[in-house]
């Protein structure tokens, strides 16, 4: 048996609570995972992890001995990281989630830079609004906007986005220009965006002197992806509340116009997050770097 080899088949089952995908991040046969996995047990002389049909879960006994093998393994990843930076330039494969607006208009068109720099690393681009779980899903990591409430991850900011109120020069001319925030309430088409994890609306916010308003009124329209939900404000359906690097373009090209631009919210902020037990490659260390060094300048306006 190839004991370190059976100690992150094991590690990477209790992570991503299955064996197809623990072994499809593995990149190994899962008749090759699970005979190590149950080596191991062999080896130990006792069970790790109880099986059913539709899950799998650690024993109290594999509990205690995944935190155990996890920091062996970390500990290993350590002292080979340690002499291979200096050595060798960073490859491999990695896997970053982000949102539909966010890749589209800030990740994508600074990406051609890392992938010069780093041509030996290839990139997934998962790109969906919806939450995805970095251990089962085999994620690197994901760049998330907004406060963060996951306490088992590890974030790194990496800048902040304006928000804007805008619609087309159209709509104000049909339902006139709200003076302040409350005027939204009278008449005016609100498009919401919808949060994909729970359907709920996120409120229009403004900010004067310093303190934070919500307006709450009920929407024309809602949508839960951010791209949509440009192109409904876009389309003349109503009011939206967005990034304002989302929707620069159209500002300047006038299809699109700023209001209450005196009550702007404060700036959104936007993190690359990773778990904290998950040993950082040096292809994710180089893409965490990069990301601080230019992702505040695509989160401009």
């Amino acid at each position: 048996m190839d004991q370190l080899m059976a100690m992150r088949a094991f590690t990477r089952v209790v992570e991503t609570g299955s064996f197809t995908q623990a072994a499809d991040s593995l990149n190994m046969p899962i008749a090759t995972l699970s005979k190590l996995v149950k080596s191991l047990e062999t080896h130990l002389e006792v069970r790790l992890l109880h099986r059913t049909t539709r899950r799998v879960v650690s024993t109290p006994e594999g509990e205690e001995y995944y935190e155990k093998a996890l920091r062996v393994l970390i500990d290993i990843e350590d002292i080979d990281t340690s002499f291979r930076v200096t050595r060798s330039t960073p490859k491999g494969h990695l896997r970053i989630d982000v949102g539909g607006s966010t890749a589209r208009d800030v990740l994508i068109p600074l990406l051609p830079d890392f992938m010069q720099r780093y041509p030996d690393i290839r990139i997934d681009l998962g790109v969906a609004d919806r939450p995805v779980d970095l251990i089962s899903g085999n994620v690197d990591c994901v760049i998330r906007g907004g406060p963060l409430n996951d306490s088992t991850l590890i974030a790194r900011h990496i800048g902040d986005a304006e928000m804007v109120t805008c619609t087309t020069p159209d709509y104000l001319k049909k339902y006139g220009i709200p003076a302040y925030p409350e005027e939204l309430r009278n008449g005016h088409r609100l498009i919401s965006y919808l949060s994909p994890a729970t359907g709920r609306p996120f409120p229009f916010r403004f900010r004067e002197n310093g303190e934070t308003q919500e307006i709450s009124a009920p929407h024309y329209l809602g949508v839960n992806e951010s791209n949509a939900h440009l192109a409904a404000s876009v389309a003349g359906l109503g009011i939206i509340q967005t990034f304002a690097y989302s929707v620069k373009t159209h500002l300047k090209d006038g299809s699109m116009v700023e209001i209450l631009q005196a009550w702007r919210p404060a700036a959104y902020p936007f993190h690359v997050v990773y778990p904290q037990n998950r040993h950082l490659t040096h292809r994710l260390r180089v893409f965490i770097s990069w990301l601080g060094e230019v992702f505040p300048a695509g989160l401009k306006g």
